[in-house]
């Protein structure tokens, strides 16, 4: 069985998302990072997508994320408009208090339960491959029952100063990581792997 993985790209002020869940800076740093340097953009060499695509068989969404990037697809390029800029292949579930809405979705599967739940079914569905967290709100809930067993980060240069904060508790919680290592082909955005300190 795969690991529970959690992995995003954020701002160096600690954000993955702008106002309204809005992705143009990482679409805009992509563009840059592409023609600057002739590579996939986003500070990562050629293919290094696809490998990390490549080990993932099951993504679990939160509604908001799933919501905006509907709303935004006429601004949103490749790299945001769908998971891993569309090199993803298996099952995407969206955590939702209203599944009925996206019942005429077939490209992902709406869930209704508590987050201990979403991620069993995600492993069975994930097989052999990782599961992967995209939202922050919901890895903060499985950070909260222990389920995550690593943590990919990606640093864009960029300051957003509002939006998605990476990980966000009222009244605070510590949560300590340990370094695993550095993400093979992602050293221009900094790219690390850490798991969380037990």
């Amino acid at each position: 069985m795969g690991k529970v993985t959690w992995g995003f790209t954020a701002s160096l002020d600690g954000f993955i998302a702008g106002p309204g869940h809005d992705m143009s800076w990482l679409e805009d740093l992509a563009a840059r990072e592409h023609e600057a340097h002739s590579t996939e953009g986003a500070g990562l060499e050629d293919g290094v997508v696809e490998a990390l695509a490549g080990e993932v068989g099951a993504i679990i969404s939160g509604r908001a994320g799933y919501d905006a990037a509907l709303a935004q697809r006429d601004q949103r390029g490749e790299l945001t408009s769908e998971a891993y800029g569309g090199a993803f292949s298996g099952t995407e579930f969206i955590l939702t208090h209203r599944p009925e809405e996206l019942a005429e979705d077939p490209t992902v599967v709406p869930l209704d339960c508590h987050v201990t739940e979403a991620v069993r079914r995600a492993r069975e569905a994930a097989g052999a491959k990782d599961v992967q967290i995209i939202s922050a709100d919901i890895a903060r809930q499985a950070l909260e029952h222990d389920l995550i067993d690593e943590m990919q980060v990606f640093v864009a240069p960029v300051f957003l100063g509002d939006g998605t904060r990476i990980f966000e508790v009222p009244g605070g919680r510590r949560v300590d990581w340990e370094l695993v290592g550095a993400i093979p082909g992602a050293a221009r955005s900094l790219g690390r792997v850490y798991r969380p300190r037990r």
